[in-house]
């Protein structure tokens, strides 16, 4: 087709060849501009032609035989007909107006009522308009394109961030469909904190820049996410939210377990220093002990002396081992086992405990057996430590312990998840360093040694809680091959 609007390629649709004539030489007498103009009198041929757009510029007129030119119009835009069309008729009527019109007619001539300078403004404005919308509509494409394949999540809000366009990375991150979404609000995966922060700074400036979020999807765990907001204004001058949401929970996953790893290095480092200076006179100590067992034996309460010292140097033997364990990587012997196999033999350690308790167990496994490489005595050790830990945060009567396997893509995910007093923010980040304890007589190493063996295993594990609500342990495990 030509694009010089100047040398349009136009075709005439009229079932009267004498209108036809009046209609070109209306066309012809335009001054400064050379038409190529051809006739179509009958509708099939004439939808033909429209299909392999074939001209620039359609005009219809009304009366096509058994058809009408807005049965042609409505047809030829069914199949995304681009170029104009302008309907054709021989007296004015307001209502064939408005339903060429609404069926995609770009203009409306009475033929009556045609001369040179109504007939050039119609294919000037009908050519230019056509144009605009052309440009119009590849810009649509391209940049919904650019929307609808971003691996961000792109969305469009109301301004009270309620869902009203997303792309399908919107979908993927948050686990609901673009239905779904259009009933929901942003607020709605948001803790209330965080949503009076985006409240009130969208309410103050209009735009919310790069604030770090931790928002609940549907299903699966928290996703900690990037957030940008603008607030604008549509052509109906009705305000609207541009929101962009960038994932970066696995680098923040990454970060906590580089950091993890580099104070488990320092802290290993000390222990272990310390554990070579204290244990080289802890044996001398109970070398010399064993020499004046005999020499001292008459003595009156000689061995009560003797075994308060024998009994504290094995204390001081045990907590060095005890610190070097929780300290430095565990030796493993892996093996093929299945996750629920190791997890049923932890809950049977722990069921004196759970019996006593009163806490009601509430166990939901994979039907696929869950094969992982793992150390099983090692492993129900650790998880031993977090299911003791749930228990005894669980007031009596009231405990209710979830346990859960699942299979993902790549990986198996335990759920281990209590309704206890949960943990307080601040201390979520120290919780696997070692010595970090809230307990009256811990030590703080249960879940440093647990840390250490699940790192072991090349799991990783994330903690959420509440204070009153809960806490939920997330481990997953690569799938043994």
């Amino acid at each position: 087709m030509s694009k010089d609007l100047s040398s349009a390629r136009i075709l005439i649709i009229d079932d009267d060849e004498d209108d036809f004539f009046i209609t070109r030489e209306y066309i012809n007498s335009i001054a400064d501009r050379k038409f190529h103009i051809d006739w179509q009198y009958r509708y099939s041929d004439a939808i033909a032609h429209i299909k392999n757009r074939d001209y620039d510029l359609y005009f219809v007129d009304y009366y096509l035989g058994a058809r009408t030119g807005l049965d042609l119009i409505k047809e030829a835009y069914s199949f995304q007909c681009e170029e104009p069309m302008v309907l054709l008729t021989g007296k004015g009527n307001q209502l064939i107006d408005r339903e060429a019109m609404q069926a995609g007619a770009m203009d409306y001539l009475v033929k009556s009522d045609l001369n040179a300078e109504k007939v050039e403004r119609c294919i000037r404005y009908s050519l230019e308009r056509a144009a605009s919308i052309k440009a119009l509509k590849e810009n649509e494409k391209k940049y919904r394109s650019i929307f609808e394949g971003s691996k961000d999540a792109v969305f469009l809000a109301s301004p009270d961030l309620v869902f009203r366009d997303v792309n399908n990375a919107t979908c993927n991150l948050l686990k609901y469909s673009k239905e779904q979404l259009s009933k929901i609000s942003l607020f709605d995966l948001l803790d209330e904190k965080e949503n009076a922060y985006i409240a009130e700074t969208l309410r103050q400036t209009g735009v919310v820049h790069d604030r770090e979020i931790a928002l609940q999807p549907r299903e699966g765990e928290k996703k900690y996410c990037i957030l940008s907001l603008s607030t604008e204004t549509d052509s109906k001058g009705e305000k609207y939210v541009h929101g962009l949401l960038h994932d970066i929970t696995e680098l923040k996953k990454a970060e906590k377990a580089t950091l993890r790893g580099e104070k488990l290095a320092a802290t290993s480092r000390l222990v272990q220093t310390l554990a070579h200076e204290v244990r080289n006179p802890l044996n001398n100590i109970n070398l010399s002990l064993e020499q004046l067992h005999h020499d001292i034996s008459s003595i009156e309460d000689a061995e009560i002396y003797i075994e308060i010292i024998q009994r504290n140097s094995k204390r001081i033997g045990d907590i060095i081992t005890e610190l070097l364990n929780s300290s430095g990587p565990s030796e493993m012997s892996l093996q093929h086992k299945p996750l629920q196999v190791i997890m049923d033999e932890s809950i049977s350690a722990a069921l004196d405990r759970i019996t006593l308790q009163k806490v009601r167990l509430e166990i939901d496994y994979a039907d696929e057996p869950a094969y992982i490489k793992a150390d099983a005595e090692k492993l129900k050790l650790a998880f031993l430590n977090i299911i003791i830990n749930a228990i005894e945060a669980m007031k009596e009567e009231k405990g209710i312990l979830n346990i859960s396997i699942k299979s993902d893509r790549h990986c198996y995910i335990v759920n281990i998840h209590d309704n206890g007093i949960g943990i307080a923010e601040e201390n979520l980040s120290r919780l696997f360093e070692p010595y970090f304890t809230s307990k009256r007589n811990g030590m703080g190493l249960g879940l440093a040694s647990t840390l250490n063996i699940l790192q072991s295993h090349n799991g990783r594990v994330e903690v959420s809680s509440a204070i009153d609500k809960g806490t939920l342990f997330t481990i997953s495990f690569p799938k043994a091959k």
